[in-house]
């Protein structure tokens, strides 16, 4: 990527906490990871989890409800961890016939809401979810074209006809977005140099109007951040700030295109927890592919409330009651404020050019 020794860090804490709501998804990515869990119900589409046969799940992901078991669920996170953000995942968020009940439930504790969608359904239910306090959408968007779409998918959904209606479906979501006062972004995973074209495409047809990011692929790594920089260097983007997540692997740069709009390209920072992830098999530059990202919440099929910290690891789940009284959690209180503190003073510019970034 750019040298970016001189362009200004943002270092902000990590207070988020992703909530997979729903595990049905009417599309079948073939890098999808399904936060962690296996698919609930794998014979309609041709779904898996990506790191299904190495994480040591031993959960079918329930559906959460929008009642006071989710409530209370929130509450005891907040509780026990500082939390200013819930983000919807699943599956897909907007598939949940209750999504704005599980909005209201988290604004009325504070929380800011956001949610990552396919946007297969969003022109249905994003006016409710606004009306009920949903802040913004991610976006994942595979391609402009029917083709492109369809050659991410599994066999039964590898039709250029249901692409094509998927495609459809994408646009309405955003325009609604738009619409409704919902903040917007596009997410593009760029694996490698054979997708520039395609991300291109993807920049110029939805860039104008919401914001885009470029997403590492956690498979692919190295040629992932050089099909990055293509992209960045065909576009003339010039980098003008850095955002690191204090506590989490997340970080990205803020480019800023001739034309003035804004372009993000989000990589993985090798975080660890520190004792967690110490004697971890996956431990090493090569089998690590998302560090340490943050703080997930599941429901168990007929079980309880379920935390993770890795979606590679999903042995490491503990139950909500477990987690809040465990080591494992002021493990992850006390690595949010220490890289936090750290981060700071690392980034911080002398007093004489006018004091520290904001933290």
């Amino acid at each position: 990527m750019h040298d970016l020794s001189d362009v200004p860090v943002e270092v902000k804490p990590d207070r988020t906490l992703r909530v997979k709501i729903i595990d049905a998804c009417g599309l079948a990515c073939s890098f999808c990871h399904n936060e962690g869990t296996p698919v609930a119900a794998p014979g309609s589409t041709g779904r898996v989890s990506l790191y299904l046969r190495t994480n040591g799940a031993d959960f079918l992901p329930a559906r959460i409800a929008a009642d006071a078991d989710f409530a209370m669920a929130l509450a005891a996170v907040r509780g026990s961890l500082p939390t200013n953000e819930v983000h919807f995942t699943g599956g897909e968020p907007t598939l949940h016939p209750d999504l704005p009940g599980l909005i209201t439930i988290a604004r009325r504790l504070g929380l800011t809401v956001g949610l990552t969608s396919n946007g297969e359904n969003g022109a249905t239910v994003l006016p409710a979810a606004a009306a009920a306090g949903l802040d913004r959408i991610n976006l994942s968007v595979f391609g402009t074209t029917p083709a492109e779409l369809a050659a991410v998918q599994a066999p039964r959904l590898a039709s250029p006809k249901v692409a094509e209606r998927k495609l459809a479906a994408l646009d309405a979501t955003i325009e609604t977005a738009i619409a409704h006062g919902i903040k917007v972004s596009v997410n593009i995973v760029i694996p490698d140099r054979s997708h520039v074209d395609r991300v291109l495409r993807i920049i110029e047809r939805h860039g104008r109007s919401v914001v885009v990011r470029m997403l590492v692929s956690l498979e692919d790594g190295g040629a992932s951040l050089a099909a990055m920089q293509d992209v960045v260097d065909r576009l003339g983007a010039v980098p003008v700030r850095r955002i690191i997540t204090a506590g989490a692997s997340d970080q990205r740069v803020r480019y800023r295109l001739p034309d003035g709009r804004t372009l993000y390209a989000k990589s993985i920072r090798p975080v660890r927890l520190p004792e967690t992830c110490a004697d971890c098999r996956f431990n090493n530059p090569d089998d690590c592919q998302e560090g340490y990202y943050g703080v997930r919440l599941y429901r168990a099929m007929d079980g309880p409330f379920m935390v993770g910290v890795c979606i590679q690891r999903m042995d490491l789940c503990l139950s909500l009651g477990e987690f809040v009284m465990s080591r494992r959690c002021r493990e992850v209180a006390t690595f949010r404020d220490d890289e936090t503190a750290r981060l700071t003073r690392l980034h911080a510019v002398p007093a004489a050019t006018g004091g520290p970034h904001p933290g």
